[in-house]
């Protein structure tokens, strides 16, 4: 319960602070004749979920009967049992990597330094004490040091890995779990929220711009995190429970496949679902007699800034600092979200197409100033990056000189949603390596190895097609 609060707090304040990020959802549960006991409990359910999230600014449920319910998605018609559906409302991040980045940019704009592609390879120790961090770039490979009055490990998935490092470390109270999403055709209307038959777990069919997304699933993962993908089996299992809603759909209608981590706080829960979502924090000088070092351990992104907020109050108080946390009423960049009449006035204004200005607002936001500055310097930074999409030269350039992208990756799956759709931006490739090369001043031998790693991420993305993975 209390996790939940927590989560239902924080999306409040995920619509307020970055509302051209976070939208309003419609998830539909369909009720099925087959199972009279959950059609009794699934409103007590759904009456706690609003009663926790009072002051919420998101509908409350609502009962569907199987007519209105087959109005709302006609796809669910041949499931034979459906007698209706309950409708509740929650939030949609269409791109969370923008949301990761706008924190970064936030705090760089407040005095932050902040690094890409930069790895701590060590801890500066001192008396049995943490002074800092050793770190290596890995574009160039060059080596330096950072001093610090506290290290605060975020790690992650990584976590254990960085605390490893350490020659006082102890086991880890970490514990991974692997979920995977597919990105299929279109196959909903809505959201929807189901039950896999073979299991009992839900998983979920969501919209995501033109197609629908598919997940998750939730096993053990042992491995190192830098080797996750989507494998046969983990599709398969997606795919089997999937066409007990949909029959027609099959493996051949997902583009792609991606996998990712959730670093749980280990409970020594056997059934990985079990698990709590639960962050910790780890105070190492209590734990481990080691002064100046902080991990956390576990945590969902929806409570990110809670659970950040907690750490830096956490810090504050050993360095016996006082300061009021101001990040719950401070709004992202790209804040607040643009009306309807300011999209018309940049169309008017730019001579853009709409489709490109809204495509670039639910980017941006509010910065689409920021970036559509160097179409107004140059015409040419105003052309499509290729026929079949919206995005624009200017994209690039902007991303290279004011969010650190260093690598065609980095503006295609962390910059952009553009490397998240169905073609995954191939067809944009060339003219985005063209574009980074002059940039960052790339040898062609070094453009060439950026298509490359490109060419093998979307691969790793297929991996589920081949048998012997």
């Amino acid at each position: 319960v209390k996790l939940v609060r927590q989560d239902l707090h924080e999306r409040e304040v995920l619509l307020h602070i970055a509302p051209h990020l976070v939208n309003q959802l419609a998830f539909t549960i369909p009720l099925l004749r087959s199972k009279p006991l959950y059609r009794v409990t699934l409103p007590l359910g759904l009456l706690l979920y609003d009663i926790l999230a009072l002051g919420k600014s998101l509908p409350s449920r609502k009962h569907l009967s199987r007519e209105r319910t087959l109005d709302m998605e006609p796809a669910l018609a041949d499931v034979r049992e459906l007698v209706g559906s309950y409708l509740y409302y929650d939030c949609q991040a269409l791109n969370m990597e923008r949301l990761c980045l706008e924190n970064a940019v936030s705090a760089a704009e407040k005095g932050a330094c902040v690094l890409n592609h930069t790895e701590a390879t060590g801890f500066i120790i001192e008396n049995g004490e943490v002074k800092g961090i050793h770190l290596r770039n890995n574009i160039n490979n060059q080596k330096y040091s950072a001093s610090g009055r506290l290290v605060l490990n975020a790690g992650g998935p990584w976590a254990s890995l960085v605390l490893k490092k350490l020659a006082s470390y102890q086991e880890s109270q970490l514990r991974l779990t692997k979920g995977i999403h597919i990105l299929t055709r279109k196959l909903a209307n809505h959201a929807l929220v189901l039950f896999a038959k073979s299991d009992g777990r839900l998983f979920f069919v969501v919209p995501w711009n033109k197609w629908s997304l598919i997940g998750t699933t939730d096993t053990h993962f042992s491995e190192s995190p830098d080797n996750v993908y989507a494998g046969k089996e983990d599709v398969d299992y997606l795919v089997t429970e999937a066409r007990r809603y949909f029959p027609e759909f099959k493996q051949e209608d997902i583009y792609y496949a991606t996998a990712g981590l959730r670093p749980l706080v280990d409970s020594k829960e056997k059934a990985e679902s079990k698990v709590s979502r639960a962050h910790r924090l780890i105070d190492h000088e209590k734990q481990d007699q080691l002064k100046g070092l902080i991990s956390i351990i576990g945590g969902k992104i929806t409570a990110y800034r809670a659970i950040a907020e907690e750490a830096v109050d956490l810090v504050c108080k050993k360095l016996k600092l006082k300061s009021v946390c101001q990040i719950a009423q401070t709004p992202l960049p790209g804040a607040p979200a643009l009306s309807q009449e300011e999209l018309a006035k940049i169309v008017n204004e730019k001579k853009l197409p709409a489709q490109t200005v809204s495509h670039l607002a639910n980017i941006y936001g509010s910065r689409i100033y920021s970036v559509l500055k160097y179409a107004d310097e140059d015409q040419k930074m105003a052309r499509s990056l290729s026929p079949e999409y919206p995005d624009i030269r200017a994209q690039v350039k902007h991303a290279v000189l004011e969010e650190e992208t260093l690598t065609i990756n980095d503006f295609l799956f962390r910059r952009t949603p553009l490397g998240l759709g169905d073609t995954q931006g191939k067809a944009a490739v060339e003219e985005i390596a063209n574009e980074m090369a002059l940039l960052l001043n790339w040898s062609i031998a070094e453009k060439q190895k950026q298509i490359h790693d490109y060419e093998k991420a979307v691969l790793l993305s297929q991996a589920f097609r081949k048998k012997d993975l």
